[in-house]
């Protein structure tokens, strides 16, 4: 793949969604979540959305983009929804690690900040698991700010969450 940063016309790869992807989005995230300890992924309960993936954000007049390799194969995606008047919130931001370093995630987070602006939203936030502090630090890069307070979402990882935000 080449530097998405550098490409003019937008990200390699990028189209919506489809719910037959779901198969591949349980993949990428198995192999992000593989980075950490006590980290699972859990179709059944925790994660709904990605059983429909092309529909299930659609329904809450947002988006879900995956970005697809040279051979096809979904290595990066984002989401995002609208849960209250003027805001957004961002889900599932994920680059496998082969694809990592290459400006990827942050073009990402740029396409949803430009979805949600033109939806009408002044700000965003998304809760990011407390042991994801690689994503952390590209977060606050891009101008985001941690919020106090954390979530335990008494999931199969034991997960708990930060909150991040910034305006639009």
């Amino acid at each position: 793949m080449t530097d998405v940063l550098s490409r003019a016309d937008g990200i390699a790869g990028l189209r919506p969604a489809a719910d037959a992807d779901a198969q591949d989005l349980f993949g990428l995230l198995s192999l992000c979540f593989a980075e950490y300890p006590g980290c699972f992924v859990d179709p059944h309960d925790d994660l709904p959305d990605l059983r429909a993936p092309g529909s299930s954000f659609d329904r809450k007049g947002g988006a879900f983009w995956v970005v697809d390799d040279e051979r096809g194969r979904v290595c990066a995606c984002v989401a995002v929804d609208f849960p209250e008047e003027g805001a957004a919130e961002l889900h599932r931001l994920y680059v496998r690690p082969d694809q990592r370093g290459r400006g990827l995630g942050a073009s990402l987070v740029r396409k949803v900040e430009s979805f949600a602006r033109e939806k009408g939203a002044t700000r965003i936030f998304f809760w990011s698991d407390t042991r994801f502090t690689n994503a952390h630090r590209l977060y606050q890069r891009l101008g985001y700010v941690k919020v106090d307070g954390q979530r335990d979402l008494g999931d199969i990882s034991g997960s708990v969450e930060y909150r991040f935000e910034k305006d639009l």
